[in-house]
């Protein structure tokens, strides 16, 4: 199983995302949209834009 892309419709009847992992793993989920044509182009933003993304990260880290 590759890397993919879920589409489904939650309780309050929006469509969401969620990216699986090749283990089947859910490794993150989107927010609700009210079209699924929006959860698509989401999806296609994050396949053409997010190759070069860089981390942020801002936890602090605690003195040593």
């Amino acid at each position: 199983m590759a890397y993919t892309f879920e589409i489904h419709k939650d309780k309050a009847g929006e469509f969401r995302f969620r990216f699986r992992a090749s283990n089947g793993e859910t490794m993150f989920a989107s927010e609700g949209y009210k079209a699924k044509a929006s959860a698509l182009a989401a999806i296609e933003s994050i396949k053409k834009n997010a190759p070069g993304a860089e981390i942020t990260d801002t936890t602090k880290e605690t003195g040593s």
